[in-house]
């Protein structure tokens, strides 16, 4: 191709391929839902992507520009040099996955150093540029390219004319030079096109997924035709991958946005790269790569992940108080790793000062949950499998691992960590000599709920007033499966419930025996893999019949029986049993 003059002063040069190097739980669109202290727990399918992006780019001999998170450079420094190592330009798009109208001007300026730092030190190569990872640069965040050219940057890539966004300045629409008080900055923009007065980009992430490929061909023409500067546009690594697990937490217009097409971007990519040559930022602004020999000291740390911080020594193991927490499954394939990773960060944050032991309890799944619990926790000490035959109802499979326990203190977590099973480190403590159950209670004062559908919370919030009235013990929740027991004080409750309503129940059962119940605000997330097994009316109908029977016999003695219950446990405490209802 003919070198040509453009109006920014560089020649013309083939277009710029940039790749989002993220995976698919660090998206904006699921920003709300997930926090970022939640990364570790997701199954990552971040190496497999990028190879396929790399094989991708080999085939059509393109040498793109990656963005990558300082979180990301920390975790896989591995991958992140292989992706130098193949030849790719690699640029910052901040440590987290955070918009800029989220931080300060001083946490921005920390954010941009922290990122190249990470990025510089897994690489071994100088990073010129920056794109913020979440929400564009609007007009009101140019102040933001003064902070970059003081961090150190050479180009930035995050100020994008979208809507009717810089309007007045169509020079903001290709590649130019902005100046500031602390040096000149080159904008590398993300390529646009105007439709009925607004501007949208042109052959990018979600534009190139949603919009009909024979609509971007013509875009891409035209602009190839209208402008001496390169056609810029992007992909994420995520966006190669349509069987990467679905996030059920979102609305639908969010899985819409972040699903649809999924299947199409490779051979469209394809077709793009086969017809137009494509090269990075720096090889088009002319700036030659650096290999860093030496490497000064990182002026912000790296961030040690949850899962793999030290253990700092604690008491030793014949003195650490032993736990046992049940954890019931059902219907629970897709989880089952981001189960493994929590389960994992949770006793290194608790082995100091408790002997865990992990009671699995596979309540009759129909799905390959049982095959995942043995692949995955079969073979490693301190867990424990056990499998209904039959699906009994979650109250039945916390009962099981209450039995089956061979410690006082006996915890229960949903399998889906709705609510953050580290904080049994504040509720163990709790459950002093007088008390016989710690719940955690997203309704109490101190409590918070994230993101659960506003019927779901008027429904349960109901339920806890009407328990209120009945029982002497006036809790905020008394639905949660998070809690921790006093294993003789639960063990043989006469409960009628297996189901959702057993939960409840049981609360009710140690009220009215006179139990002490102390209740620890939590928050209550939205379950975020596959769905919820609860069957809402018939829920309803069953807590209203509980009441009922909750009332009759408030107004007699009551005198706790043993287990009467139709599934009788078998008293062997071996792994991996098979339980027979």
């Amino acid at each position: 191709m003919n070198a040509k003059k453009s109006q920014s002063g560089l020649h013309f040069k083939p277009h710029l391929a940039t790749v989002a190097l993220e995976d698919y739980f660090q998206v904006g669109t699921f920003n709300r839902m997930i926090q970022q202290k939640q990364w570790y727990r997701f199954e990552t399918r971040l190496e497999q992507n990028t190879q396929r992006i790399l094989e991708l780019l080999e085939r059509h001999q393109i040498r793109g520009t990656f963005f990558v998170l300082g979180w990301v450079a920390d975790r896989y420094p591995e991958l992140v040099r292989k992706v130098a190592e193949a030849g790719h330009e690699l640029a910052s798009k901040g440590y987290y996955h955070r918009s800029i109208r989220q931080m300060t001007r001083e946490e921005f300026l920390e954010d941009a150093i922290r990122s190249r730092e990470a990025i510089e030190h897994a690489s071994r190569q100088k990073v010129f540029g920056y794109r913020v990872a979440h929400e564009w640069f609007g007009p009101q965040d140019l102040w933001a390219l003064e902070v970059l050219a003081q961090a150190g940057y050479q180009y930035d890539s995050s100020v994008v004319p979208l809507g009717k966004n810089f309007r007045d300045e169509p020079f903001r629409q290709v590649v130019y030079r902005h100046e500031t008080s602390s040096g000149g900055i080159w904008e590398v923009p993300v390529s646009t096109t105007s439709i009925l007065g607004f501007r949208f980009p042109i052959a990018s992430g979600n534009y190139l997924r949603q919009l009909p490929y024979f609509w971007t061909r013509s875009q891409v023409k035209q602009w190839i035709q209208h402008h001496d500067s390169p056609l810029v546009m992007y992909f994420h690594a995520w966006e190669l991958d349509p069987n990467q697990p679905m996030l059920t937490g979102g609305g639908l217009l969010q899985r819409l946005r972040h699903y649809r097409n999924l299947h199409k971007v490779e051979s469209r990519l394809d077709g793009l790269f086969q017809k137009y040559p494509f090269t990075n930022i720096a090889r088009y602004l002319q700036l030659p790569p650096q290999q860093l020999e030496t490497l000064e000291p990182r002026r912000f740390p790296a961030e040690i992940p949850p899962d793999v911080s030290p253990n700092v020594a604690g008491d030793p193991l014949e003195k650490r108080t032993p736990v046992s927490i049940v954890v019931p499954c059902y219907n629970e394939e897709l989880i089952l790793p981001y189960l493994a990773n929590t389960l994992k960060s949770v006793s290194d944050r608790l082995s100091n000062q408790y002997q865990i032991t992990y009671l699995l309890v596979d309540d009759g799944s129909k799905d390959g949950t049982w095959k995942g619990l043995e692949e995955t926790f079969g073979n490693k000490s301190g867990y424990e499998l056990y499998r209904h035959q039959t699906n009994l109802g979650v109250a039945a499979a916390i009962r099981t691992g209450i039995h089956r326990a061979r410690t006082e203190i006996v915890c229960s977590i949903d399998c889906d960590c709705t609510y953050d099973p580290h904080l049994l480190e504040q509720m163990i403590p709790k459950l002093t000599p007088d008390v016989d159950l710690v719940t955690a209670s997203p309704y109490h004062p101190e409590g918070h709920v994230r993101n659960v559908p506003a019927w779901r919370l008027k429904l349960s919030k109901s339920a806890s007033w009407l328990y209120r009235r009945i029982l002497k013990q006036k809790l905020h929740t008394y639905t949660s499966c998070f809690r921790v027991y006093r294993r003789s004080a639960v063990e043989r409750l006469d409960l009628k419930h297996n189901n959702f309503l057993g939960i409840a129940e049981l609360v009710g059962q140690l009220d009215l025996q006179g139990s002490k119940i102390v209740e620890f605000p939590a928050t209550l997330e939205v379950r975020m893999l596959g769905r919820s097994k609860m069957k809402t009316l018939r829920t309803i109908l069953g807590h209203l019949k509980l009441m009922a029977r909750l009332v009759m016999q408030k107004r007699k003695p009551h005198a706790p029986a043993r287990i009467q219950n139709s599934h009788s446990l078998p008293q062997t405490q071996q792994p991996q049993q098979e339980i027979t209802p």
